[in-house]
């Protein structure tokens, strides 16, 4: 007999920012890395998003690109406290929505995992604080000597997304035609295509425009926007701007 698996992502899906930009925001804090703003140098792209003029995944590519930079030569074992202080600090802001959908899917003791572009060390922590089954994040190499560098496995695009799904679907015999999917933006897009039962939580423009270009898909995607203390559910051939 298959499983049902549930693919849920973890940035803007269950936790309501970055874990990333948390624990860059942290080694910031303890002077483990340079003393700087992390959005001084991604500045463009932050302030054009934060206007809303600009897409939101550019800005965390940039992000991105300046968090790499920095754990470079940093000993993976040494801000172990750190990691641990993001998720203790940090956990337990999340979607209500999301959270909620997690204790059901557990509830049914369907198999719970965890794909997210944040770095493989702290999706395993979120993981094993919601009891999700298994993981997969951006995997960020580590030297014989504990130190990063500087190279990485990414985990936020949806071909790699796709990829990694089908390896699970190969380890826990899942039936992707009952299985869920949770996400937010295009680089979850793979995901919606491949179960039967995609939720976009907070979508951006680019996933909800590619969902409804897509008839089989918008007809089965669900859309739920969460705001204040106010959950909304929509299907996906609501209008926008």
């Amino acid at each position: 007999m298959s499983n049902i698996g549930v693919f849920l992502d973890i940035d803007g899906t269950l936790y309501r920012n970055s874990l990333m930009v948390e624990h860059f925001k942290k080694m910031l804090k303890y002077e483990v890395i340079k003393q700087y703003r992390w959005y001084d140098i991604a500045e463009k792209a932050f302030k054009e998003w934060d206007k809303r003029q600009g897409e939101y995944e550019d800005y965390m590519l940039e992000v991105a690109s300046i968090y790499l930079e920095s754990m470079k030569g940093l000993n993976r074992n040494e801000i172990e406290f750190i990691t641990n202080q993001v998720i203790k600090l940090k956990g337990d802001r999340v979607y209500r929505f999301t959270r909620d959908r997690i204790e059901w899917h557990r509830e049914k003791n369907h198999k719970i995992i965890f794909i997210s572009g944040s770095p493989d060390y702290l999706v395993s922590k979120m993981a094993s604080k919601y009891g999700a089954t298994d993981y997969r994040g951006t995997k960020y190499y580590v030297g014989d000597d504990g130190n990063f560098t500087g190279e990485i496995a990414q985990m936020w695009d949806s071909e790699n997304k796709h990829e990694a799904i089908m390896d699970f679907v190969s380890e826990y015999n899942l039936d992707l035609s009952r299985s869920y999917a949770y996400g937010d933006t295009n680089g979850d897009y793979s995901m919606f295509k491949l179960v039967g039962n995609p939720i976009a939580i907070n979508p951006t423009k680019e996933l909800l425009t590619n969902i409804k270009a897509d008839k089989g898909l918008s007809e089965r995607t669900l859309v739920v926007v969460e705001r204040k203390d106010v959950i909304y559910k929509l299907s996906a051939d609501v209008e926008f701007i």
